[in-house]
């Protein structure tokens, strides 16, 4: 994990009027939590939080989270982003306190690499999972696991147990999980059709629930 320094405003007033009211003014309302310690409710920049983000260590970097005015920091990663469903903008933030020595579970993504022999054949690549759980230390938690597809042929698999996973690190996912195929070409067309076929009208949208990047429990927000 990369460490990165941020630094962050401590506000008083929480809740969903709260919240909309601190977007309005720029801001992004969130909440620093963990090892037992009472929740710090905190606002956040959005520059600040997109300059984490934008390390090579994405969404699993160590943050050094510094309240305004206060000297010492607190090491913590970001455990969940909610997104705004039709703006794709950040409008919470989860940060949890953590331990460098602190062993976490979390979620990494799956990248997959290079051009396999089945799609050079005119098959599909069909991903079935892009996401994992891992346990490891906080500072080998990586932005993501790789999956070198290029040997794959039509009908072929690749699974969890495929992955080239670092040393200290565990996959909790099913080992026999399917993560990619290669489906021959007429097959991929007729699942295509299918699909199309069990679409059903779209209903007059609804105002659009925030998309949740980790685990959020419902309620009032924070």
């Amino acid at each position: 994990m990369e460490n990165v320094s941020i630094v962050v405003h401590k506000r008083d007033a929480t809740g969903t009027r709260a919240a909309k009211r601190l977007r309005k003014s720029g801001l992004i309302p969130g909440v620093l939590y963990g090892h037992g310690k009472p929740a710090t409710h905190i606002a956040v920049e959005p520059n600040v939080l997109r300059d984490a983000l934008g390390t090579s260590a994405g969404m699993h970097a160590v943050l050094d989270v510094k309240l305004e005015g206060q000297k010492r920091g607190h090491k913590a990663i970001i455990k969940e982003l909610a997104l705004d469903k039709v703006k794709h903008t950040v409008i919470h933030v989860d940060l949890e306190e953590v331990r460098l020595d602190e062993t976490i579970e979390t979620r990494v993504a799956v990248h997959f690499e290079g051009e396999s022999k089945g799609v050079k054949a005119g098959g599909v690549l069909d991903e079935s999972i892009r996401e994992v759980t891992v346990k490891g230390v906080v500072t080998r938690i990586p932005e993501h696991l790789v999956l070198d597809i290029t040997e794959l042929d039509v009908n072929g698999t690749l699974k969890v147990a495929d992955l080239q996973v670092p040393d200290g690190l565990e996959v909790l996912d099913d080992p026999e999980e399917v993560l990619c195929s290669v489906l021959p070409p007429r097959k991929a067309a007729e699942e295509a059709v299918e699909g199309e076929e069990g679409v059903e009208p779209v209903p007059e949208a609804a105002p659009a629930e925030p998309e949740l990047v980790g685990r959020k429990e419902t309620g009032e927000e924070a």
